[in-house]
């Protein structure tokens, strides 16, 4: 058992909690990198945020029983495709076990001196090494410093996870 489990009571019920999570909208992405075979691996992922602007981390969950699992906690690079609301099928067949997520063609290289794998029409890429692998219950914190950031559209509508579906917000009316 971690430090941090240690710390934490048991939540009192699981299920009431799952719930509770359900109503937290929160951006998708499609977290890519290589093994060291250099076979290429990726998976949705919602629970990706910010943690420090000095020095730049970014946090990415993965579930300790993911098939990316190894892959990602392995790995020195990672690459966080932020999506839009156009990659809804993209998120859905990153998320689906099983099968050859990469079979679609949609992703290249990030650049010539790396195989890494990315999205090129993401709203927005982060080309991240792993600094951190912590381990927090079921999953594990990967934390990356961004080594490279491009920003694709900004005007493309962002695609959430909320109640356990995808969906894109919608503007707010003007109240006069």
């Amino acid at each position: 058992m971690s430090p941090v489990q240690e710390q934490i009571p048991t939540v009192a019920d699981a299920r009431q909690f799952k719930e509770a999570m359900a109503l937290l909208a929160a951006p998708v992405s499609v977290v890519t990198t290589l093994d060291a075979a250099g076979r290429r691996w990726g998976f949705t992922a919602s629970s990706v945020s910010s943690v420090s602007l000095d020095p730049p981390l970014v946090m990415v969950g993965i579930a300790l029983a993911s098939s990316c699992h190894a892959a990602m906690a392995q790995a020195g690079e990672f690459v966080v495709n932020l999506l839009g609301e156009s990659h809804r099928p993209i998120a859905q067949r990153f998320a689906t076990s099983g099968v050859d997520r990469f079979a679609a063609g949609d992703f290249d290289a990030w650049a010539a001196d790396t195989a890494l794998p990315c999205l090129p029409d993401a709203k927005v890429l982060l080309r991240c090494r792993t600094v951190d692998v912590i381990r927090a219950g079921d999953h594990d914190l990967l934390l990356g410093t961004p080594q490279q950031i491009r920003i694709r559209d900004r005007s493309l509508p962002p695609l959430l996870w909320y109640q356990r579906g995808f969906h894109t917000p919608v503007p707010a009316t003007a109240t006069v």
